[in-house]
């Protein structure tokens, strides 16, 4: 937003803090990143529980289901014994991917600058 913008773009339910809000937790942008980057925008719940070390089947489901009542991800349940349970990013999702790998390429273009910052408490970093 531009100094001097109206006062609705400042309101509390405005389109950038809903989008920010989807980022509460890490794994928000991890999970879509690795449907996007690391299963071509599908895969079953295992294999990101797999492919995101650090992450815990707790954490994976939880944020999981966020993302799917934000419509960035699609669940599909397949009809077998045990269901087998996959998902998909959505039109939406797949939208969410650029700004997503925007952030990911300053990240790593600044990832020495990044070292240098002192770990929050709660990092696991060290």
């Amino acid at each position: 937003m531009k100094p001097g913008s109206p006062d609705e773009q400042w309101l509390e339910d405005c389109a950038p803090r809903r989008v920010l809000e989807l980022f509460a937790t890490k794994w928000t942008s991890m999970i879509l990143h690795a449907l996007h980057v690391r299963h071509e925008g599908h895969a079953r719940s295992g294999v990101l529980l797999h492919s995101l070390p650090g992450i815990s089947q707790k954490m994976l489901t939880q944020t999981l289901r966020e993302l799917e009542a934000s419509a960035l991800v699609h669940r599909h349940v397949h009809d077998t014994v045990p269901p087998e349970v996959d998902y998909s990013l959505t039109p939406l999702g797949q939208r969410m991917i650029e700004p997503i790998e925007l952030v990911y390429e300053w990240a790593r273009s600044n990832a020495s600058a990044l070292d240098e910052l002192k770990p929050r408490r709660t990092s696991r970093r060290r």
